[in-house]
């Protein structure tokens, strides 16, 4: 740079806006202080909160030039559209007017500087109308400066105004914000960031394409700095002429077109593919974990096409993807979205926090591709009704279902028997073992007789005995029954009061004496285990059916966990019916 030239001012400074009417997509925030000004109602103070670069400090300034702009013939009041000609408007715009004063609250936190900028709100202006103070990122002053302000900040003498800038407004204690007139500015639209950023590349003379201005206004996130910035940086990078590979180039992004084309092999199953394309993908510089959030974007923005069709006309998004992403909204179904979506997202943050984040993204593939091949609930109900229908000529065997299921987790429970007279509730030749306990109704309740073991264990249990009960389901070996006789066989790690304490028990419950000997003979399994026998017998018969079987070739890596048997209406239809009491479904088909 030659000793005369004028140094280069970045595009971000050089389209700062001058005034309310330059501020874009603050409709809102401009069309209320511009009537303020026109009606004269203009608040002691303002707050300005919003992401970065959308406005706040600059909206600061044409406020303070406002209010002391006197017009070209140095006669005008307050306006909302600053002549800039004039001396205040002049002086505020280069930062040189002694009233008015912007503090950065980075860098002047304490209780101190707070102090000494209230030392100097007495003091009327020195030659401007209003004594105006800009203090930018005002969430980090501390506690002690807050307070500090809070009375001046109340009651300003007549000649201050305050104009707070934040980016972080709920940092801010409650009591400044209710002394303050706040306004939210917005984030700024892709479509209205495209147009501002094409006014000024045409008044840079810069060729640029359509796509690329597309791509920096998505990478500005609504931030109008960030988006010149990147426009900036992409002119002194592309030397005159800026295309979309240059940009993407720039911005470090994956490649839209492989991105749509990895996400189409994957939705097809296609493992080998996918993989190619990620490491053509990696090879040229791509990050993977890019590569990812580019998938789940995409995935979200299908979805979105799939509830709302307009989306497809965002103009940041190119023609070329806007077909593509026509087309796979159309054949995808929002169950197939939904799921990829999800694991994409998983995939996203284990490649976050993976040592490898390329391995932990081949993974999220992985899985993603294989995913795509199994049915979602709808399509496997469709199949295993049709698999079922066509089973019905030939029916398959019952599946038995166990006794009492595991005791450790469902005891068995007891029931009353049906009234004399009564229609027995379980069918002809039913197991007699079933855990019961008789209780004739009649003119007063007549003692209970266990008639079985297993009526004993169901008493231990309606008697909210679980200790009692917990010994005789597992470590008890029925070796003979008979009323008032048990020998049993303890196991080794049975209590050996248990004799004792049953034999008592039974005498308290039923009111007769009770024999309770132990045996050295083999005996019965404990009930305990004769549950678990019959729960793998049940599992066993059930991986066997027809449509249990079609069910685990339709979900690979599924099993079953349990078999459960389904209560027929006619076992509801019986008063005195307990569906849990029938241990065995009917032979009949």
């Amino acid at each position: 740079m030659s000793d005369g030239a004028a140094p280069y001012r970045v595009l971000a400074r050089k389209y700062r806006p001058r005034t309310l009417a330059e501020l874009i997509g603050q409709d809102a925030l401009v069309r209320t202080v511009t009537n303020a000004f026109k009606s004269g109602r203009i608040a002691h103070a303002f707050l300005f909160t919003g992401v970065r670069g959308v406005g706040k400090t600059s909206t600061a300034r044409i406020i303070a030039r406002g209010l002391n702009c006197v017009g070209p013939d140095g006669k005008s009041g307050p306006t909302p559209e600053p002549c800039g000609v004039c001396e205040p408007c002049v002086s505020i715009a280069e930062d040189r007017h002694v009233d008015v004063i912007e503090m950065d609250a980075a860098s002047h936190t304490g209780v101190g500087d707070m102090r000494e900028l209230i030392d100097g709100v007495r003091y009327k202006p020195a030659i401007a109308r209003y004594k105006v103070y800009i203090i930018d990122e005002v969430h980090m002053l501390s506690g002690a400066a807050f307070n500090a302000l809070l009375k001046t900040l109340e009651e300003p003498p007549p000649h201050v105004i305050f104009l707070f800038a934040t980016t972080e407004v709920r940092k801010l204690p409650v009591t400044v914000l209710s002394r303050c007139q706040r306004f939210d500015l917005r984030r700024v639209e892709a479509a209205t960031l495209i147009g501002h950023f094409s006014r000024i590349v045409k008044t840079e003379t810069v060729a640029i394409e359509p796509g690329a201005l597309a791509l920096i206004a998505r990478a500005a996130d609504g931030s109008v700095r960030d988006g010149l910035s990147l426009l900036d940086q992409a002119i002194a990078h592309g030397g005159g002429a800026i295309d979309e590979p240059m940009v993407r180039d720039m911005l470090g992004l994956a490649d839209r077109v492989q991105v749509i084309e990895l996400f189409e092999a994957l939705m097809k199953g296609d493992v080998p593919g996918a993989l190619a394309n990620l490491e053509r993908q990696y090879s040229a510089g791509a990050d993977p974990a890019v590569v990812l959030a580019d998938l789940l974007e995409f995935s979200h923005w299908l979805t979105r096409l799939k509830v709302l069709p307009g989306a497809a006309d965002d103009p940041t998004v190119p023609e070329a993807e806007r077909a593509k992403g026509r087309a796979l909204a159309a054949t995808l179904t929002m169950p197939v979205l939904s799921r990829a979506w999800q694991i994409l997202f998983k995939g996203a943050g284990d490649a976050r926090v993976a040592a490898d984040s390329l391995q932990a993204v081949e993974m999220a593939l992985i899985r993603l591709a294989y995913a795509a091949n199994l049915p979602t609930p709808a399509e496997a109900l469709t199949a295993l009704a049709r698999e079922s229908g066509a089973q019905q000529a030939a029916p398959a065997p019952p599946i038995p279902v166990s006794r009492g299921g595991d005791m450790r987790t469902e005891p068995p429970r007891v029931a009353p028997t049906a009234p004399s007279g009564s229609r027995s509730s379980a069918p002809a030749g039913a197991p007699q073992a079933a855990l019961r306990v008789e209780a004739v109704a009649s003119q007063g309740p007549e003692p209970i007789r266990p008639r079985s073991f297993a009526d004993v264990v169901a008493l231990a249990e309606s008697k909210r005995e679980p200790i009692l009960h917990s010994l005789l389901v597992h470590d008890a070996h029925l070796v003979h029954f008979e009323p008032g006789r048990i020998e049993l066989r303890l196991s080794a790690a049975a209590a050996q009061k248990l004799p004792t304490l049953l034999s008592r028990t039974l005498q308290d419950w039923t009111g007769e004496r009770w024999v309770v000997a132990v045996s050295n003979e083999e005996g019965e399994p404990t009930l305990a285990e004769q549950a678990n026998h019959d729960r793998k017998r049940a599992l066993d018969q059930a991986a066997r059916h027809p449509v249990v079987k079609a069910a685990l070739e339709l979900f690979p890596g599924a099993r079953i966990s349990d078999v459960k048997r389904r209560v027929r209406a006619v076992d509801l239809a019986e008063p005195t019916a307990d569906p849990r009491d029938i241990d065995e479904p009917d032979e009949e088909p």
